[in-house]
């Protein structure tokens, strides 16, 4: 647990005893009339974003025109102004984007005057360029090394490595760092070249700045060993186990070739901001992820195959939104408060990554980030997932307001799992205390219906959503947020 500084601990001391002297009642509660108002507003808001018009809200689409658009226009009716500080482009912080889906690949491997093409069910290769050849490139094998390999003995070469479940990605990367001309990994059997296919053969979005992964393919030891005769490649694998292997050139070379479909194009994350009144005193973040998976759910012949993401996030979209105006209606507060929509959560987090390469602010006077994702699940009075909890200095004051409003802690083990799956890990890598409160994710038995149902299909309509926690949640925010962007109620680290 970490620990509060002495300051820090008076303060929330204080509030702990006025929760109690109060009894907890008024503390992140509202009347019933303003419950009901506050469903009214997220129910138009998740109508209008999860509606077909909107048509998924995919990147690069007239849905992401349309969603952005929206955004904006709420964010300025609620009195906040474009948090991009960037006077050329307003409101909307370009993200650019690749997106790729493989075409064709080959492998060609010569020994001597022999020439061997491996067949499609034993081989493939993978770019995300349009087109990417080696031609009768040298081939050295490096068995299961990757760290201790000279850059002499793979810079321009085709470097053959032994495939390992869970290893062989970071393996990859650490040799690709010295400039192969392209990378094998020989997998087992013709069941693992399925399983690279569907993995490595779906259409893809990627950051156009990491978009150039390489020229990367795969074989299995069948097809090596009939390459290079059993024998000889049986000692070969046999020799990467010694501690003594060094890598060995096969004196041999490949061509390989592989192609794409690739499209680049400019997303957006939207971003806004409610001024402080105190310089230099650091900012506070809210942030969700507005895109969804456009019109590709289902079955090409389903009656209707738009993913509309009513709960996937329209509902954190609508959430974060009702949160900006009850906070500028409460305002002003002593810090910044970012208000932050960002794009291609849906094909990893890119647009939080994007985010955090190019903040508007130096990460390191963000104090505080709260992700609302995924949040119209469950019904008023369920427990509360803290996801990020015990990563960030925020807990204490965090717990210690939920205690006062009377919120319950849920399954902190089953939360931790949703911690690299959600925008704020984008964050947390970069030293953001970036946390997510929901009741979605409190319990395995609220959230399990929605991903075996619902989850990244045509059925996450508006129909589906329940609010009674969402609107818990956004109440326990407000008052940890108004907490947090207050300099006399929160002190961060260093600050104390």
């Amino acid at each position: 647990m970490i620990k509060l500084g002495a300051k820090q601990g008076l303060i929330l001391g204080a509030f702990l005893a006025l929760g109690a002297c109060a009894g907890g009642a008024n503390i992140a509660s509202v009347p019933m009339a303003e419950r009901d108002a506050i469903e009214q507003r997220l129910t138009r808001d998740i109508s209008i974003l999860a509606s077909d018009e909107f048509a998924g809200r995919e990147p690069g689409t007239l849905g992401e025109e349309r969603t952005v658009a929206f955004i904006t226009d709420e964010m300025q009716k609620a009195g906040l102004v474009s948090g991009t500080n960037d006077p050329g482009s307003a409101w909307r912080a370009p993200v650019q984007l690749v997106r790729t889906k493989p075409f064709t690949s080959r492998i060609e491997i010569k020994r001597g005057n022999k020439k061997s093409e491996l067949a499609a069910d034993t081989a493939a290769a993978f770019t995300t360029n349009r087109r990417e050849l080696v031609t009768e490139a040298p081939l050295v094998f490096v068995g299961k090394e990757a760290e201790d390999v000279a850059a002499d003995d793979i810079t321009g070469n085709i470097v053959v490595m032994l495939g390992e479940p869970g290893v062989s990605p970071r393996r990859r990367a650490v040799l690709f760092e010295s400039n192969p001309a392209a990378i094998i990994t020989v997998v087992e059997d013709a069941a693992a070249i399925s399983r690279v296919n569907r993995a490595y053969g779906r259409e893809r979005t990627m950051l156009e700045s990491e978009a150039d992964g390489g020229l990367t393919s795969f074989a299995t030891q069948t097809a090596m060993s009939d390459v290079f005769g059993e024998k000889a490649w049986k000692k070969l694998v046999k020799a990467a186990d010694d501690d003594e292997f060094v890598p060995v050139q096969l004196e041999s070379t490949a061509t390989i070739e592989a192609t794409s479909e690739r499209v680049e194009f400019t997303s957006y994350n939207v971003i806004g901001k409610l001024a402080g009144t105190v310089p230099n005193s650091g900012s506070v973040l809210l942030l969700g992820h507005w895109d969804h998976l456009g019109e590709d759910c289902g079955p090409e012949d389903a009656e209707d195959r738009i993913c509309n993401g009513a709960v996937d996030n329209a509902s954190g979209i609508a959430a974060m939104l009702e949160l900006t105006r009850r906070l500028k209606a409460i305002g002003p507060h002593d810090r910044d408060i970012y208000v932050l929509a960002t794009t291609a959560e849906e094909s990893g987090l890119l647009g939080a990554i994007a985010f955090a390469k190019n903040p508007p602010v130096p990460l390191d006077t963000l104090v505080g980030a709260f992700n609302f994702d995924t949040v119209a699940i469950a019904p008023s009075g369920s427990v509360v997932g803290f996801i990020g909890e015990g990563e960030t200095p925020l807990d204490p004051l965090i717990l210690g307001v939920m205690k006062q409003a009377g919120r319950k802690l849920g399954d902190s083990d089953y939360a931790t799992q949703f911690v690299r799956r959600q925008d704020g890990w984008a964050l947390l890598g970069e030293g953001v205390p970036a946390v997510m409160l929901s009741t979605a994710f409190g319990s395995e038995i609220t959230l399990s219906p929605y991903l075996s149902g619902n989850y990244h299909r045509a059925g996450d309509e508006l129909e589906t959503i329940e609010l009674g926690g969402a609107i818990d949640d956004l109440l326990l925010h407000e008052e940890i947020v108004r907490r947090v962007a207050n300099t006399a109620t929160y002190f961060p680290p260093g600050d104390q």
